[in-house]
This record gives structure tokens, sequence and C-alpha cells, in this order.
């Protein structure tokens, strides 16, 4: 099976109901998706599949073939994404495992919506839990990245 993953093409010979998750990990050696509870719940695994944010814990393989996967890994470019820095600059990491899933997801977020406000902000993060709790961090980090992508500074 063929997928273009991070803007590469790649050939992967894996079963059609394997979890994206578990391709990149496995078969091609992206370890920045984390594996978190395998019912797309948690958000660790999230990915953007042709931009949009998904679970990669529960997608097949067979549903990306032909489209364009992007992992946390893939996310910058030169230098890191703008909400990769807003990341830094607000503190936002504790322990660290919930990020790549949160920065995927709040990247979807800002290409669909560049000005959220803290209710849109919330709604679309509501499901990527972290167990160190560092949730206020994360809006203000949002919000900064918003900010950045518009070529402001904060």
């Amino acid at each position: 099976m063929k997928l273009t993953v991070n803007g590469s093409e790649r050939e992967i010979d894996l079963p059609p109901d394997m979890p994206l998750l578990w391709a990149l990990r496995d078969g091609l050696g992206l370890t920045g998706t984390k594996y978190g509870c395998g019912m797309a719940l948690c958000g660790a695994c999230t990915v953007h599949l042709d931009g949009e944010a998904i679970r990669a814990c529960v997608t097949p393989l067979s549903a990306v073939a032909g489209r364009a996967v992007t992992t946390i890994e893939g996310l910058a470019g030169e230098a890191p994404h703008p909400v990769q820095q807003a990341w830094v600059e607000a503190d936002v990491a504790q322990c660290g495992y919930c990020q790549s899933g949160q920065i995927m997801g709040a990247a979807a977020l800002l290409a669909k919506n560049p000005d959220p406000d803290e209710a849109a902000i919330v709604a679309a993060m509501d499901g990527h839990l972290c167990r160190c709790g560092t949730y206020s961090q994360v809006r203000e980090a949002i919000q900064l990245a918003a900010v950045k992508l518009k070529g402001g500074t904060p």
C-alpha cells in the first residue's frame, strides 16, 4: 500500500485493517504519534488526514491510501510550526505525553479558524486529555499561535 506521509510517498506492506497509529510507529518509525487509549477518546494519537485532525488509533490503513497524512514530525517546515513555538513560549508541556496530539489538534483548529475565541478553543480541544492538567496553558498557547499565524507579535 502506498501512503503519503509528511509529504513523502511511502510504500508499506501491512494489513489494510491495521490502525494507522501502528503503521506510523512500527511500520515507518514515526514515534511522535502516541498511543493513549486505543478508543479515540484521549487525542494522544491525533494526526492530520488531508488537513483534518483524526485519531490514528481507530483509523485503518485502508482509509488513508492515496490521502495525505501529516504527523507531528511533518508539521514543521524549516522552522517550528507557530503552534509548536507557542507551546514552548506558553510553557505547556509537563510530562509531554499528550503534547503531539494536542499540537496537531490545535494546528487543525487554527487552519480552519484562524481567530478562535475561548469557547471555540475549548470545543476543539475537548477530546484531548492531559493527565497533568495543562489546559489553561494549552488555551494560552493556541491564542498565542493564532497571533503568530497572522504575523503579529504577542
